[in-house]
């Protein structure tokens, strides 16, 4: 009986693996094909236009709130600990140094990727399932350089934007509850917050939103691009989107924070 289910099972596993690595070979291709049109003209303009206000201007009013909210609890959770040492002047750096490193770019990527992924998987894959992408093939347009290639530019050239504003604000939020229970000013408040933040940090900032960006765009236009089962794949190319770019942001995240702490 054992071995029967051996032989039954051995073509199951055998059928796993091939589907991986044939997934993998189909996201290397997809990526080669991406690099391959971005870099022959023309560019779309028009419509990276209309991606970079999606991406950017659209998240703009999640990216404050949350960057300010985010500014102002990491305040209230440093101030306690460093009373005990005496050391709240401190906080302008040690909150600056986390928000640049760390938090902003993170932050920005896991809303982009929420909000913006999951909206670019379910457009491309309704826009595949009611065969519009078919029609764009017959009317002798690239629907891969039309509806690919500019949302992973804009996606990947409006996350570092969306980064070092969402720093910003994180910081201003920083600034009122300090303000607020030490009477410090402005002026003061940012002198010592960026007293301490060096080139280095800016450049794994901005490593890291360009990486994310990347990798949002590139999930999500894959998802939708190849989506199947009709309306069924609408939602689950969106779901798939979201999940797989927070995955792969984390893992990003270790081997860049590891890359950049040994040239540290």
């Amino acid at each position: 009986m054992s071995s029967t289910n051996g032989k039954s099972d051995k073509p199951i596993i055998n059928g796993k693996i091939d589907r991986f690595f044939l997934n993998f070979y189909n996201i290397f291709d997809f990526i080669r094909r991406l690099v391959r049109e971005a870099v022959r003209p023309p560019i779309e303009w028009g419509e990276f236009i209309r991606q970079c206000y999606q991406v950017g201007y659209k998240s703009l009013a999640l990216v404050t709130v949350t960057g300010f909210i985010t500014g102002v609890v990491f305040t209230e959770q440093s101030r306690p600990t460093l009373s005990e040492f005496g050391v709240t002047a401190w906080l302008p750096s040690l909150v600056a140094i986390a928000v640049v490193r760390a938090l902003a770019p993170l932050i920005a990527a896991l809303i982009c990727a929420g909000k913006v992924g999951s909206s670019i998987g379910a457009e491309l894959a309704s826009m595949k399932v009611t065969e519009q992408i078919d029609a764009m093939e017959v009317s002798a347009i690239n629907p891969f350089r039309y509806l690919v290639v500019t949302r992973v530019i804009a996606m990947t050239v409006c996350l570092p934007i969306l980064m070092f504003y969402n720093a910003l604000i994180g910081c201003m939020g920083s600034y009122f509850d300090v303000h607020a229970h030490e009477q410090t000013s402005l002026v003061a408040f940012f002198d010592n917050a960026f007293a301490q933040i060096t080139f280095l940090d800016y450049t794994t900032a901005l490593t890291k939103s360009i990486v994310y960006g990347f990798t949002i765009g590139v999930v999500s236009c894959y998802q939708g691009f190849n989506a199947t089962q009709g309306t069924l794949g609408v939602g689950k190319a969106a779901n798939i989107s979201v999940v797989v770019s927070m995955f792969l942001i984390f893992i990003e995240e270790v081997i860049i924070v590891h890359i950049f702490n040994s040239i540290r």
